[in-house]
């Protein structure tokens, strides 16, 4: 089992979307994903669970949880959410930066639009590694 985390500071946004969209499309036999932050927040955006719920995805018992050695320890992948500087690193794992605009303050259709992004990077992940499960693409 294959284990990929999608990390921000906040962790409140699009590790959020990205874990998420991860989970309904990959073989669940194959692979998982997690989400985290280095400064977590004390919930998820309330713009971001609205955006989610539209596509079917209910985050609203999602909590933001900050990301340790621990729970990084048999993780395959980080990938990380174009927070520059501040974002998290793991040593001795592969990493990727997915530079997407943070929803944080922003209109619901912003929101969409990384939304959306996320779920295209995801299943051309998922793709490129054959975890994808084709059945669930069809929403």
């Amino acid at each position: 089992m294959r284990k990929f985390i999608f990390a921000c500071i906040h962790n409140a946004g699009r590790s959020q979307m990205s874990a998420a969209l991860f989970n309904q499309y990959v073989d669940p036999y194959k692979a998982q994903a997690i989400s985290a932050g280095t400064q977590p927040a004390d919930q998820v955006h309330p713009v971001v669970v609205d955006a989610m719920r539209e596509i079917g995805i209910d985050l609203t018992a999602a909590k933001p949880q900050k990301l340790t050695a621990e729970l990084a320890q048999d993780a395959d992948t980080l990938i990380t959410m174009g927070c520059g500087d501040e974002c998290p690193y793991v040593p001795g794992i592969r990493r990727d930066d997915w530079p997407l605009p943070d929803p944080k303050g922003q209109e619901i259709e912003v929101v969409r639009q990384t939304r959306d992004e996320i779920k295209s990077r995801v299943v051309a992940l998922l793709e490129r590694e054959n975890l994808l499960q084709n059945s669930k693409l069809t929403d």
